[in-house]
Protein backbone atom coordinates (compact mmCIF):
# COMPACT_ATOMS: atom_id res chain seq x y z
CA UNK A 1 0.00 0.00 0.00
CA UNK A 2 2.83 2.36 0.91
CA UNK A 3 4.55 1.59 -2.40
CA UNK A 4 1.33 2.36 -4.30
CA UNK A 5 0.96 5.70 -2.55
CA UNK A 6 4.57 6.56 -3.24
CA UNK A 7 4.20 5.61 -6.90
CA UNK A 8 1.05 7.70 -7.13
CA UNK A 9 2.83 10.76 -5.68
CA UNK A 10 5.80 10.33 -7.98
CA UNK A 11 3.49 9.98 -10.97
CA UNK A 12 1.64 13.17 -10.02
CA UNK A 13 4.94 15.05 -9.65
CA UNK A 14 6.20 13.70 -12.97
CA UNK A 15 2.99 14.67 -14.77
CA UNK A 16 3.14 18.16 -13.26
CA UNK A 17 6.64 18.63 -14.66
CA UNK A 18 5.71 17.23 -18.07
CA UNK A 19 2.55 19.07 -19.06
CA UNK A 20 0.38 16.15 -17.92
CA UNK A 21 1.92 13.41 -20.07
CA UNK A 22 4.20 10.44 -19.31
CA UNK A 23 5.77 7.55 -21.18
CA UNK A 24 5.54 3.83 -20.44
CA UNK A 25 9.24 3.81 -19.54
CA UNK A 26 8.74 6.65 -17.07
CA UNK A 27 5.80 4.85 -15.49
CA UNK A 28 7.90 1.77 -14.85
CA UNK A 29 10.58 4.08 -13.48
CA UNK A 30 8.25 5.26 -10.71
CA UNK A 31 7.18 1.73 -9.84
CA UNK A 32 4.26 0.92 -12.13
CA UNK A 33 4.15 -2.65 -13.43
CA UNK A 34 2.64 -3.56 -16.78
CA UNK A 35 -0.43 -4.84 -14.92
CA UNK A 36 -0.73 -1.60 -12.93
CA UNK A 37 -0.50 0.44 -16.10
CA UNK A 38 -3.26 -1.58 -17.76
CA UNK A 39 -5.43 -1.18 -14.66
CA UNK A 40 -4.83 2.60 -14.58
CA UNK A 41 -5.92 2.80 -18.22
CA UNK A 42 -9.10 0.81 -17.52
CA UNK A 43 -10.18 3.03 -14.62
CA UNK A 44 -9.36 6.28 -16.41
CA UNK A 45 -6.29 7.28 -14.41
CA UNK A 46 -4.20 7.04 -17.57
CA UNK A 47 -5.36 7.86 -21.12
CA UNK A 48 -3.43 6.53 -24.09
CA UNK A 49 -2.32 9.29 -26.49
CA UNK A 50 0.18 7.35 -28.57
CA UNK A 51 1.70 3.93 -28.29
CA UNK A 52 3.56 3.98 -24.97
CA UNK A 53 2.50 7.55 -24.06
CA UNK A 54 -0.31 8.54 -21.70
CA UNK A 55 -2.09 11.60 -20.35
CA UNK A 56 -2.53 11.51 -16.59
CA UNK A 57 -6.05 11.94 -15.22
CA UNK A 58 -7.70 13.49 -18.28
CA UNK A 59 -7.24 14.07 -22.00
CA UNK A 60 -7.59 17.88 -21.96
CA UNK A 61 -3.86 18.40 -22.43
CA UNK A 62 -2.34 21.66 -23.60
CA UNK A 63 -0.46 22.19 -26.83
CA UNK A 64 2.74 21.82 -24.81
CA UNK A 65 1.48 18.46 -23.59
CA UNK A 66 0.61 17.33 -27.12
CA UNK A 67 4.09 18.32 -28.33
CA UNK A 68 5.86 16.50 -25.52
CA UNK A 69 3.65 13.43 -26.03
CA UNK A 70 4.67 13.39 -29.70
CA UNK A 71 8.36 13.52 -28.80
CA UNK A 72 8.01 10.80 -26.14
CA UNK A 73 6.23 8.58 -28.65
CA UNK A 74 9.20 8.71 -31.02
CA UNK A 75 11.92 7.66 -28.63
CA UNK A 76 14.79 9.18 -26.63
CA UNK A 77 16.52 10.80 -29.62
CA UNK A 78 13.39 12.50 -30.99
CA UNK A 79 13.04 16.27 -31.13
CA UNK A 80 10.10 18.57 -31.77
CA UNK A 81 10.81 20.25 -35.12
CA UNK A 82 9.66 22.27 -38.12
CA UNK A 83 6.37 24.14 -37.58
CA UNK A 84 5.86 22.66 -34.10
CA UNK A 85 9.31 23.84 -33.03
CA UNK A 86 8.60 27.21 -34.64
CA UNK A 87 5.52 27.52 -32.43
CA UNK A 88 7.40 26.39 -29.31
CA UNK A 89 10.12 28.99 -29.92
CA UNK A 90 7.43 31.65 -30.28
CA UNK A 91 8.05 32.23 -33.98
CA UNK A 92 4.70 31.01 -35.32
CA UNK A 93 1.25 31.91 -33.94
CA UNK A 94 -0.35 28.46 -33.81
CA UNK A 95 0.73 24.95 -32.89
CA UNK A 96 0.25 22.74 -35.96
CA UNK A 97 -1.51 19.41 -35.92
CA UNK A 98 -0.32 16.81 -36.31
CA UNK A 99 2.82 17.59 -34.32
CA UNK A 100 6.09 17.50 -36.25
CA UNK A 101 9.00 15.51 -34.86
CA UNK A 102 12.50 14.87 -36.19
CA UNK A 103 14.16 11.53 -35.49
CA UNK A 104 17.87 11.06 -36.32
CA UNK A 105 17.38 7.44 -37.31
CA UNK A 106 15.40 5.11 -39.50
CA UNK A 107 12.26 3.46 -38.25
CA UNK A 108 8.52 3.08 -38.50
CA UNK A 109 6.13 6.00 -38.62
CA UNK A 110 3.74 7.00 -35.85
CA UNK A 111 0.04 7.37 -36.53
CA UNK A 112 -1.18 10.88 -35.82
CA UNK A 113 2.29 12.43 -36.08
CA UNK A 114 4.36 13.94 -38.86
CA UNK A 115 7.82 12.38 -38.71
CA UNK A 116 10.94 13.85 -40.34
CA UNK A 117 14.03 11.64 -40.50
CA UNK A 118 17.65 12.75 -40.73
CA UNK A 119 20.81 10.68 -40.76
CA UNK A 120 22.60 12.89 -38.22
CA UNK A 121 21.82 15.85 -36.03
CA UNK A 122 24.63 17.67 -34.23
CA UNK A 123 24.25 18.19 -30.50
CA UNK A 124 24.49 21.96 -31.02
CA UNK A 125 21.33 21.74 -33.15
CA UNK A 126 19.33 20.38 -30.20
CA UNK A 127 17.83 22.20 -27.23
CA UNK A 128 15.14 22.03 -24.53
CA UNK A 129 12.39 24.59 -24.16
CA UNK A 130 9.63 24.40 -21.56
CA UNK A 131 10.86 20.91 -20.73
CA UNK A 132 10.45 19.66 -24.31
CA UNK A 133 13.37 18.37 -26.44
CA UNK A 134 13.36 20.57 -29.52
CA UNK A 135 15.47 21.38 -32.55
CA UNK A 136 17.56 24.49 -31.80
CA UNK A 137 16.26 27.76 -33.16
CA UNK A 138 18.74 28.20 -36.07
CA UNK A 139 17.96 24.72 -37.39
CA UNK A 140 14.24 25.33 -36.82
CA UNK A 141 14.44 28.31 -39.18
CA UNK A 142 16.13 26.12 -41.79
CA UNK A 143 13.41 23.48 -41.43
CA UNK A 144 10.70 26.13 -41.84
CA UNK A 145 12.52 27.45 -44.91
CA UNK A 146 12.63 23.96 -46.40
CA UNK A 147 8.98 23.07 -45.85
CA UNK A 148 6.98 26.30 -45.52
CA UNK A 149 6.07 29.26 -47.65
CA UNK A 150 8.19 32.38 -48.04
CA UNK A 151 5.57 34.31 -46.08
CA UNK A 152 5.72 31.84 -43.19
CA UNK A 153 9.52 32.06 -43.10
CA UNK A 154 9.38 35.86 -43.16
CA UNK A 155 6.94 35.82 -40.26
CA UNK A 156 9.22 33.51 -38.30
CA UNK A 157 12.38 35.56 -38.86
CA UNK A 158 10.63 38.83 -38.06
CA UNK A 159 9.28 37.35 -34.83
CA UNK A 160 12.73 36.01 -33.89
CA UNK A 161 14.18 39.48 -34.39
CA UNK A 162 11.47 41.08 -32.25
CA UNK A 163 12.09 38.52 -29.49
CA UNK A 164 15.81 39.25 -29.59
CA UNK A 165 16.72 35.65 -30.46
CA UNK A 166 17.74 36.06 -34.11
CA UNK A 167 21.38 35.00 -33.73
CA UNK A 168 22.94 35.52 -37.16
CA UNK A 169 26.31 34.12 -36.04
CA UNK A 170 24.64 30.96 -34.75
CA UNK A 171 22.57 30.64 -37.92
CA UNK A 172 25.64 31.03 -40.14
CA UNK A 173 27.44 28.32 -38.16
CA UNK A 174 24.42 26.05 -38.55
CA UNK A 175 24.34 26.67 -42.30
CA UNK A 176 28.03 25.78 -42.54
CA UNK A 177 27.32 22.48 -40.75
CA UNK A 178 24.39 21.69 -43.03
CA UNK A 179 25.69 22.55 -46.47
CA UNK A 180 23.49 21.41 -49.30
CA UNK A 181 20.34 20.97 -47.23
CA UNK A 182 16.99 22.04 -48.63
CA UNK A 183 15.89 25.50 -47.58
CA UNK A 184 19.32 27.13 -47.42
CA UNK A 185 18.82 29.61 -50.32
CA UNK A 186 15.41 30.65 -48.95
CA UNK A 187 16.78 31.16 -45.43
CA UNK A 188 19.77 33.15 -46.66
CA UNK A 189 17.44 35.38 -48.70
CA UNK A 190 15.11 35.92 -45.74
CA UNK A 191 18.01 36.90 -43.49
CA UNK A 192 19.67 39.20 -46.00
CA UNK A 193 17.70 42.21 -44.83
CA UNK A 194 19.15 41.80 -41.31
CA UNK A 195 22.71 41.91 -42.57
CA UNK A 196 23.24 45.64 -42.76
CA UNK A 197 26.29 46.69 -44.77
CA UNK A 198 29.03 48.49 -42.90
CA UNK A 199 27.31 51.83 -43.25
CA UNK A 200 28.66 54.96 -41.56
CA UNK A 201 27.00 58.36 -41.69
CA UNK A 202 29.84 59.71 -43.82
CA UNK A 203 29.40 56.86 -46.30
CA UNK A 204 25.64 57.43 -46.34
CA UNK A 205 26.25 61.08 -47.12
CA UNK A 206 28.61 60.24 -49.99
CA UNK A 207 26.23 57.70 -51.50
CA UNK A 208 23.27 60.03 -51.26
CA UNK A 209 25.11 62.97 -52.80
CA UNK A 210 26.49 60.76 -55.55
CA UNK A 211 23.04 59.35 -56.33
CA UNK A 212 21.56 62.85 -56.47
CA UNK A 213 24.37 64.10 -58.72
CA UNK A 214 23.93 61.19 -61.11
CA UNK A 215 20.17 61.77 -61.12
CA UNK A 216 20.51 65.46 -61.90
CA UNK A 217 18.98 66.52 -58.56
CA UNK A 218 20.05 69.81 -56.98
CA UNK A 219 22.58 69.34 -54.17
CA UNK A 220 21.06 69.75 -50.70
CA UNK A 221 22.62 71.09 -47.55
CA UNK A 222 23.94 68.16 -45.52
CA UNK A 223 24.16 67.64 -41.77
CA UNK A 224 22.46 70.95 -41.18
CA UNK A 225 20.20 72.05 -38.33
CA UNK A 226 16.55 72.62 -39.19
CA UNK A 227 13.81 73.27 -36.64
CA UNK A 228 16.27 72.38 -33.89
CA UNK A 229 17.15 69.01 -35.47
CA UNK A 230 20.24 67.85 -37.33
CA UNK A 231 19.07 66.71 -40.78
CA UNK A 232 21.02 64.52 -43.18
CA UNK A 233 19.93 66.38 -46.32
CA UNK A 234 17.80 69.53 -46.66
CA UNK A 235 16.51 71.60 -49.58
CA UNK A 236 15.72 74.99 -48.07
CA UNK A 237 13.69 76.41 -50.96
CA UNK A 238 11.39 73.40 -51.12
CA UNK A 239 11.44 72.95 -47.31
CA UNK A 240 12.10 69.27 -47.88
CA UNK A 241 14.30 66.92 -45.84
CA UNK A 242 15.72 63.44 -46.27
CA UNK A 243 16.98 61.31 -43.39
CA UNK A 244 18.90 58.11 -43.92
CA UNK A 245 18.07 55.21 -41.59
CA UNK A 246 20.63 52.52 -40.80
CA UNK A 247 19.58 49.45 -38.82
CA UNK A 248 22.36 49.92 -36.28
CA UNK A 249 21.29 53.51 -35.73
CA UNK A 250 17.58 52.88 -35.27
CA UNK A 251 17.18 49.45 -33.67
CA UNK A 252 16.87 50.64 -30.04
CA UNK A 253 13.70 51.37 -28.09
CA UNK A 254 14.78 55.02 -27.67
CA UNK A 255 15.13 55.41 -31.45
CA UNK A 256 11.75 53.74 -31.95
CA UNK A 257 10.18 56.38 -29.70
CA UNK A 258 12.28 59.30 -30.96
CA UNK A 259 11.93 58.97 -34.73
CA UNK A 260 8.16 59.67 -34.94
CA UNK A 261 8.67 62.75 -32.74
CA UNK A 262 11.29 64.04 -35.17
CA UNK A 263 8.85 63.56 -38.03
CA UNK A 264 6.15 65.44 -36.13
CA UNK A 265 8.51 68.30 -35.27
CA UNK A 266 9.42 68.75 -38.92
CA UNK A 267 5.75 68.68 -39.92
CA UNK A 268 4.92 71.35 -37.36
CA UNK A 269 7.71 73.50 -38.82
CA UNK A 270 6.14 73.17 -42.28
CA UNK A 271 8.85 70.84 -43.58
CA UNK A 272 8.05 67.77 -45.65
CA UNK A 273 10.40 64.86 -45.06
CA UNK A 274 11.05 61.25 -45.96
CA UNK A 275 13.23 58.49 -44.54
CA UNK A 276 15.42 56.32 -46.77
CA UNK A 277 17.00 53.12 -45.50
CA UNK A 278 20.74 52.72 -45.83
CA UNK A 279 20.25 49.36 -47.53
CA UNK A 280 17.92 50.83 -50.15
CA UNK A 281 20.31 53.72 -50.80
CA UNK A 282 23.15 51.29 -51.42
CA UNK A 283 21.16 48.88 -53.59
CA UNK A 284 18.95 51.26 -55.58
CA UNK A 285 20.57 54.71 -55.67
CA UNK A 286 18.98 55.57 -59.02
CA UNK A 287 15.51 54.76 -57.70
CA UNK A 288 16.10 56.83 -54.57
CA UNK A 289 17.28 59.81 -56.61
CA UNK A 290 14.30 59.55 -58.99
CA UNK A 291 11.80 59.53 -56.12
CA UNK A 292 13.48 62.46 -54.39
CA UNK A 293 13.39 64.39 -57.69
CA UNK A 294 9.67 63.67 -58.04
CA UNK A 295 8.96 64.71 -54.45
CA UNK A 296 10.93 67.94 -54.86
CA UNK A 297 8.95 68.75 -58.02
CA UNK A 298 5.70 68.16 -56.13
CA UNK A 299 6.86 70.42 -53.29
CA UNK A 300 7.63 73.19 -55.77
CA UNK A 301 4.11 72.90 -57.17
CA UNK A 302 2.60 72.92 -53.67
CA UNK A 303 4.62 76.00 -52.67
CA UNK A 304 4.19 77.61 -56.12
CA UNK A 305 7.90 77.90 -56.64
CA UNK A 306 9.03 78.65 -60.20
CA UNK A 307 11.52 76.32 -61.83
Amino acid sequence: MRDKLRSGRELAQLAARQHGVVSHQQLTGVGYTRTAISHAVRIGRLHRLHRGVFAVGHTAITSHGACLAAVLACGPTALLSHGSAGWLWGLLPTCPTPAEVTVPSRGHGRRGLRIHRVTTLDAVDTARRDGIPVVALPRTLLDIAATGSAKRLQRATERAERLGILDLIGIDAMLDRNRGRSGMPALRAALDIYRDPAFTRSRAERLLLDALRRGGVARPAVNTFVAGLEIDAYWETERFAVEVDGWEWHRSRSAFERDPLRQEQLKLAGIDSIRVTARRLERDPEGVAARIAALLARRRRELRIDG
